[in-house]
């Protein structure tokens, strides 16, 4: 979802941007999906997902 530009199985279309905090978030998972710990192995639109919920979860804390 969040990163689905790295598919590499080809390109898939993300859905619209809801929103300035989807955005962010997007972009933040975007940004740190490389660089983040992967311990498990995972593939990188699952690393994705997982820091871009996280952001979202933290942005909802915040209102």
């Amino acid at each position: 979802m969040a990163l689905a530009a790295l598919a590499a199985g080809g390109a898939r279309a993300e859905p619209p941007i809801r929103g300035p905090q989807d955005a962010a978030c997007r972009q933040e998972a975007r940004a740190r999906v490389f660089s983040a710990p992967n311990p498990r192995g995972l593939e990188p639109e699952a690393i994705g997902r997982q820091i871009y919920h996280a952001c979202m979860r933290r942005a909802k804390h915040r209102r």
